[in-house]
């Protein structure tokens, strides 16, 4: 009896529970197409922080085989893509396809917005993801090192190496991955990524070929070569060389995905057309730099004697970019090479990219300067200044320290610094840049009326790059230069209005303070002084987030479309 009721009872207890999940089961179908329009839309309204923007440049005065050569370049640029999203996380190459799949509008907003971020992870909104099923953080060691590798063990290993091995296993061109046995070992990047190189390479080959410019026959030749051996010196020394109406860079080059070390380099590519006139409007800033080097507020023990000889500028058209070249917020210059020992033998050269550069301006700074600026401070916004201060900005990557001497040993500011290098290298960019530009108009070699403007400028651009979000390295290093700023008095917040300006009197020496302490902990190559700067000054205080959070409508960033690539 008591056995027959026990079933009666769970028999009805049974009939319940499937009535209550048909009927939970409708609500959640009933819920399912809000959710997912209510997705849609917070996907679509991410995706309207990047201003469609159409990037081209005037091929019409390129000869018949640079025209031939331009195409096949685009082509081999296009195979980085691909290259670069296996580099950002191991699971990427299989969630595109995925993503492809889904032809629903919440679909096709996830992968455009996969493809601005070059993975699932939103970069503005410090890589939280949006997308279901990927881990909750983005991974720091990208695609370069073992998911369950630990920094401990990286550093166990290295130690026990020949110089040679380790040369490698700190460098830029080989990864770290897991034999057989368990064990650590190195894997070269021609390897590696050996479909997307050798298609790359024989495309490279073919536009020397077309072309009839020594100096970019011989640049596409070397770093064609570099694609399969892993050597990049030979090309990166031809790529400093290069004077040809097409300007190309192209291969592994910026550290930034490797957060835990920041050793790794990623492949970008910008395929640029030069802008003559302006490029020798700029070239004589080239002159000055030994000075700037030699008057540094630095120990003289720390400048150079004598920086590379070769620092040229060039000021270009972007007509396509690829890889890390193209992905989130739009790289709108850039000094390069990376590897110390060209920089030391040849100097490094600064590529201004104009035509981002004037978007950026119009679609972002413009509007932003409405909302953040001090009414006063509004109408000297330049784009003259804009454009100079990030041409210093590339300036002063080359300068200061990069080799040094650490408790008698010889090291690079990279290698002291490790994952905290590229934000304060940002940082001592930009700072270095206003300081530099404020003692040539002092020398009256740079025009003394740019002064105002040059940092107010500035500071309306500190809310442009601070929206990129502080987990990325430009981000943060621009949260440090405002905070110490404000610290120091010389910018000022007016708590009614919520706006912000220069104080004129006080920005001059709390300029020059700044660099002198970013550029003194690099020179002592101090991890811990770098560490304690960042986690000071790197954060977003109540002042700057109230103002960010007035800027909803105005766009982040650019999305560049290519027509060229496209025809």
């Amino acid at each position: 009896m008591k056995y027959r009721m026990m079933i009666a009872c769970a028999l009805l207890s049974a009939l319940c529970f499937e009535t209550l999940g048909v009927v939970a089961l409708a609500a959640q179908r009933r819920r399912a197409p809000k959710a997912a329009a209510a997705a849609t839309t917070s996907l679509d309204a991410k995706i309207r922080r990047f201003a469609p923007t159409m990037l081209t440049a005037d091929t019409s005065r390129l000869s018949a085989g640079d025209r031939r050569a331009l195409v096949r370049i685009i082509e081999a640029a296009k195979l980085l893509d691909p290259l670069y999203l296996k580099q950002v996380w191991s699971g990427n190459p299989a969630l595109k396809r995925r993503l492809e799949a889904d032809r629903t509008a919440a679909g096709r907003a996830r992968l455009h917005y996969f493809r601005l971020n070059v993975g699932p992870w939103s970069r503005l909104d410090g890589n939280e993801p949006f997308i279901a099923g990927v881990p909750r953080q983005k991974p720091h060691h990208a695609n370069y090192y073992p998911d369950d590798m630990t920094k401990e063990e990286f550093n166990t290993w290295v130690a026990t190496l020949p110089a040679e091995e380790r040369a490698r296993a700190t460098g830029f061109f080989h990864l770290v991955r897991r034999g057989a046995d368990g064990k650590l070992k190195l894997v070269p990047y021609s390897e590696e990524y050996r479909e997307f190189l050798v298609p790359a390479a024989r495309l490279l080959r073919q536009a020397a070929a077309e072309t009839t410019n020594a100096t970019l026959k011989s640049f596409l030749t070397k770093r064609a070569d570099a694609f399969l051996c892993d050597d990049y010196y030979e090309s990166d020394v031809a790529w400093m060389d290069l004077d040809a109406p097409i300007d190309v860079t192209i291969g592994p080059y910026e550290t930034y995905e490797d957060e835990l070390f920041n050793y790794k380099a990623a492949f970008e590519s910008y395929v640029t057309l030069r802008d003559e006139a302006e490029s020798e409007k700029l070239a004589k800033f080239s002159g000055y730099l030994q000075e700037l080097e030699d008057n540094l507020p630095l120990e003289a023990r720390y400048r150079n004697p004598q920086l590379g000889a070769a620092s040229p500028i060039r000021v270009v058209n972007e007509v396509f970019s690829s890889g890390e070249g193209n992905r989130g917020v739009q790289t709108a210059a850039f000094n390069l090479p990376n590897d110390e020992r060209v920089v030391k033998e040849k100097g490094s050269k600064r590529v201004m990219l104009k035509n981002v550069q004037e978007a950026k301006f119009q679609k972002t700074l413009i509007p932003i300067s409405r909302v953040v600026l001090a009414p006063a401070q509004r109408s000297v916004l330049s784009f003259e200044s804009f454009f100079t201060h990030i041409l210093a900005h590339e300036l002063m990557h080359g300068l200061g320290p990069h080799n040094i001497n650490v408790d008698g040993q010889a090291t690079t500011v990279r290698m002291q610094l490790k994952e905290l290098y590229s934000a304060i290298e940002e940082a001592k960019a930009d700072i270095t840049g206003l300081w530099a530009l404020q003692y040539l108009m002092d020398k009256g070699l740079v025009e003394k009326s740019m002064e105002r403007s040059m940092y107010t400028t500035f500071l309306a651009s500190c809310f442009r790059s601070v929206r990129f979000g502080i987990t990325e390295a430009h981000g943060k290093g621009i949260a440090v230069q405002f905070n110490y700023l404000t610290d120091e008095g010389a910018i000022k917040f007016d708590e009614r209005a919520g706006t912000f300006q220069i104080d004129e009197t006080r920005i001059k020496e709390a300029v020059t303070k700044l660099t002198r302490e970013i550029l003194t902990l690099q020179a002592e190559g101090s991890h811990a002084k770098a560490k304690a700067m960042l986690d000071k000054y790197g954060v977003i205080r109540p002042p700057m987030q109230r103002a960010l959070a007035r800027l909803g409508d105005v766009p982040v960033d650019i999305e560049p479309h290519f027509p060229l690539a496209q025809r």
